[in-house]
């Protein structure tokens, strides 16, 4: 009998573009420059998919290096992966549950951004206004779920 293997998924943000894996290596967050620009953060959160397929649709490819590409959605921009001659990275924040994939290192540190350490020290704001909260109630997502759907976008608009 073969044991069961959790799937993970995930997909851009238009839900154009979506992946399924079962066997992950390791989740990282790379401090490198690179990695900063392609995901407009300051550091990319990746996590090595040894299987990895594409179940909807086909990401776009930016030659990011001579040894690196980037994959991401054609469509609303979400970065997506990864990938050199060692194999494919996809980004965990684009998994439906990037909690099952928290990193468990950081690599390239030379180009960590000097205020990176200090970032949990910031204050907080946690206090809303009765504008604010009407604001966040207006507010629709046109968002994919976290989760597969047999096609998207959907034919009904959300209520």
């Amino acid at each position: 009998m073969t044991p069961k293997v959790d799937a993970h998924t995930g997909g851009c943000q238009c839900g154009a573009v979506r992946f399924r894996v079962t066997r992950l290596g390791r989740p990282s967050i790379c401090h490198c420059r690179m990695c900063q620009k392609a995901f407009g953060g300051f550091f990319g959160p990746l996590v090595t998919a040894h299987n990895a397929t594409w179940t909807r649709g086909t990401p776009k490819w930016f030659q990011s290096s001579n040894a690196a590409r980037r994959a991401f959605c054609g469509d609303c921009g979400t970065p997506l992966a990864y990938e050199t001659r060692f194999g494919l990275e996809l980004a965990i924040g684009a998994f439906d549950e990037p909690t099952a994939v928290a990193p468990a290192i950081q690599v390239n540190p030379a180009d960590k951004l000097p205020f990176f350490d200090g970032l949990t020290s910031l204050p907080v704001r946690d206090e809303a206004n009765d504008e604010w909260r009407d604001f966040l109630a207006g507010i629709h997502s046109n968002q994919h779920p976290d989760h597969d759907t047999q096609d998207w976008p959907p034919k009904e608009p959300p209520q």
